[in-house]
């Protein structure tokens, strides 16, 4: 017979491992060379923007924030497979994040291109955000379905919970939005580009338990050893 919570924990400890082989397949970053992301003119600081005029376009759109994270992870193994232009940034970033929506959302919450042109008020016509689509579908093979860090921070959280009592499980049934937001704004951040989804999402957790609670180690090291990824995460 099993425990209470052994079903969930077998559930989400069978999503992480699979979410892990996806970002293990999958996953790809840009790399910076002469201070431009390798194989184009654009700087980091040119990328942080593009990506926070992206937030305040899922924002805009009334995307999730699981859209975000993927368009752009999207918009990371674009650029970390084509050479490009920064003239063409925007344009990549805007159709990565609907090609995410067109996964992630519902058919209703997703407007027209046209309309989520004139509400972005970009200069982009239909017709090139249609022709980029195609062009990350040909370049990414058409796996979109990427590993997000966002998806490591809701399995992780998810395992948490599970495993937590009274006043520390109140604390961690609080911190599932604020993580969100901390990995929004790591996103943007070149600094952290090189280290995969799950990774970043660890990292996060890790220094909120330790400012929750005294035994932090004991539930990180406890929420691995529940996942059996030890040996994957090293």
């Amino acid at each position: 017979m099993k425990l209470p919570g052994e079903e969930e924990n077998q559930r989400l400890g069978t999503l992480l491992l699979n979410t892990l082989d996806r970002e293990m397949r999958l996953w790809r970053a840009p790399v910076l060379k002469n201070g431009c992301i390798q194989g184009s003119d654009i700087s980091p600081s040119q990328y942080h923007e593009v990506i926070l005029w992206l937030r305040e376009m899922n924002v805009i759109f009334q995307f999730s924030t699981e859209t975000l994270a993927l368009g752009v992870c999207v918009l990371n193994s674009l650029l970390a497979t084509v050479k490009t232009q920064l003239k063409y940034l925007k344009c990549m970033a805007i159709t990565s994040l609907i090609l995410a929506a067109k996964i992630n959302e519902e058919d209703e919450v997703i407007a027209s291109v046209k309309d989520l042109l004139e509400q972005s008020r970009c200069k982009f016509s239909t017709a090139e955000i249609l022709r980029m689509e195609r062009v990350i579908l040909h370049k990414l093979h058409w796996e979109l379905y990427l590993a997000t860090p966002m998806d490591f921070i809701h399995i992780f959280h998810g395992l948490l919970m599970s495993g937590c009592v009274d006043q520390t499980q109140k604390r961690l049934c609080l911190q599932a939005a604020l993580w969100s937001r901390q990995l929004q704004h790591c996103m943007a951040c070149h600094q952290l580009w090189q280290f995969k989804g799950s990774i970043l999402a660890l990292a996060i957790i890790t220094l909120e338990l330790e400012r929750l609670t005294p035994d932090w180690f004991s539930v990180f090291t406890g929420l691995l050893r529940k996942a059996q990824v030890v040996k994957r995460i090293h």
